[in-house]
């Protein structure tokens, strides 16, 4: 059990110092950015006094590398500073949209990790058969697509033509559960599509994999059935790729929404990243790739850690 905390701690300091290296190239990023911020914002008329002070006002005169780490600092203490479109702090337009973006990833997370669970299980239980071959080819397919295209089509069939569900989904706080589940979806669905056909796969190959196994031949030996194989003896011990899947695409229900977000107009963080960007609001782009980054370096390190737990033998492997 101290070994098992000893690799948490270890990787929590690595997510730490990876999340610092992220949130520097995010800076930089910006910096690299064409233009002169100040001028842009307050546009060509603007005289050269109106924009230097406007400059020691976002505090652009100073350093790159002093602003970097009064931002990082302000971030880590949950202040982001001000938005400069609307003039609001930056942590207020986070809390709602990121409500927002994980509640759509929490409800498109309900319904493709079971789903996918138990259509891998079964096509490994009947691998090479019919139902097998056609999971494969459909699962290939919606690998193939991209996400806009899949949301264009559920808009032109479920949307447009039957009229089942809006085609934008304009929800706020406000709103009973069931009102948001509805409004919510066909983005869900749109993610549910793209992350189910990849898990699915993916739960197939790691129980057929464990299957080759001489535990596995002898089980199959005692008279057990196929099923039985799968769900007590290969499943426990195909748990750890299965976890990692899992925990990699949970974190693109999380950090992968933008394009989602933009063509059901949701919003959520992915919308809110797209606005900043067209307004040129780079404190909000900034903490908003942050925000990302934590994310995906968190979900990695919950799916390291219980890829591990879940087979010690890893733990001599990794260390």
């Amino acid at each position: 059990m101290g070994r098992i905390w000893i690799l948490v701690g270890e990787r929590l300091a690595l997510g730490v110092i990876t999340l610092i290296a992220v949130s520097a190239l995010i800076f930089i990023g910006v910096e690299l950015l064409p233009g002169d911020l100040a001028q842009q914002i307050l546009g060509q008329s603007a005289t050269p006094e109106t924009v230097a002070a406007f400059r020691r006002e976002l505090g652009l005169d100073q350093p790159a590398v002093q602003r970097y780490l009064h931002w990082l600092l302000g971030a880590v203490q949950g202040d982001f500073g001000t938005s400069l479109a609307n003039n609001r702090p930056i942590s207020e337009l986070l809390s709602v949209r990121l409500g927002n973006t994980l509640f759509l990833a929490a409800f498109a997370a309900t319904v493709s990790i079971p789903l996918a669970l138990t259509l891998g299980i079964l096509a490994a239980l009947y691998r090479n058969s019919i139902f097998d071959r056609l999971c494969n080819v459909v699962a290939l397919i919606w690998v193939s697509l991209p996400e806009f295209f899949v949301a264009y089509v559920l808009i032109l069939f479920l949307s447009v033509r039957l009229a089942l569900f809006p085609s934008l989904s304009n929800i706020d706080a406000g709103m009973p559960f069931g009102e948001l589940v509805y409004r919510s979806f066909l983005p869900a669905l749109t993610l549910v599509l793209v992350v189910v056909a990849h898990m699915m796969r993916m739960t197939r190959a790691a129980i057929i994999n464990v299957l080759a196994s001489p535990y596995i031949e002898m089980a199959r030996l005692k008279g057990m059935s196929r099923l039985r194989v799968i769900l007590y003896h290969a499943l426990p011990n195909a748990l750890a790729p299965i976890i990692n899947v899992v925990a990699l695409n949970l974190a693109y229900l999380v950090v992968g929404v933008v394009v989602v977000e933009v063509v059901f107009v949701y919003p959520g963080l992915g919308q809110l990243f797209v606005d900043a960007v067209t307004h040129r609001d780079v404190m909000v782009v900034q903490s908003v790739g942050l925000l990302f980054a934590a994310a995906y370096i968190l979900l990695n390190l919950i799916a390291d850690v219980l890829s591990i737990v879940t087979n010690p033998r890893l733990m001599g492997e990794r260390r």
